[in-house]
């Protein structure tokens, strides 16, 4: 999807001229699969949007054991700048799961063009929102599902991610071991 469209479809930008001014404000990148474009405790000042390709966000904890926190399927943005990163450096790590194609913009110039104009502050205040949301929605499915009712929930809120993501990153992202999760899929199988 080209990033006009998306914008189209996602930002109520009152006119052409404004949809098509702030599309020209993003730069365009292809990613190759396996590039990590967003590194744990480095500098990090853009936003992006996955125009097409899967990303998966991490984290490492202090025994540098891998803890996946995100995936994204383009089109989609990126959790915002202020989300993933404290005093300017990044507190994920996003790697592209296949090649991919990403939209980039330093967050000050994004700052800058939501105090110019309403409808994409309006377009990213909505970004924010709908990512506190889903942020909220998987800490309740952590603290308050078992593990075969978080099977349940991933499949409801991201249909189709299990044939795309590693089955680690999934278990990861829904705080189990691989094999608790390889085991509650079994289970199903032979129901």
């Amino acid at each position: 999807m080209d990033l006009l469209t998306f914008l189209l479809q996602s930002a109520d930008l009152s006119d052409r001229v404004s949809r098509e001014q702030f599309a020209s404000e993003w730069s365009i990148k292809r990613i190759e699969k396996g590039t990590h474009i967003i590194r744990q405790e480095e500098p990090e000042t853009y936003e992006g949007i996955l125009l097409e390709g899967c990303f998966a966000s991490r984290i490492y904890d202090s025994n540098c054991l891998e803890i996946c926190i995100d995936f994204y399927v383009g089109p989609s943005v990126l959790t915002p700048n202020i989300a993933r990163t404290r005093d300017g450096l990044s507190i994920v790590e996003v790697e592209a799961i296949t090649d991919a194609t990403i939209a980039m913009m330093d967050k000050e110039k994004l700052s800058n063009l939501m105090l110019a104009s309403e409808p994409v502050r309006d377009w990213a205040n909505g970004v924010l929102r709908k990512e506190l949301s889903r942020k909220a929605d998987r800490e309740w499915c952590l603290a308050a599902l078992g593990g075969s009712d978080r099977l349940a929930w991933f499949r409801e809120k991201f249909p189709g991610y299990e044939q795309i993501f590693a089955h680690s990153l999934i278990a990861s992202f829904l705080g189990m071991t691989p094999v608790t999760l390889s085991r509650l899929r079994g289970q199903e199988r032979h129901r």
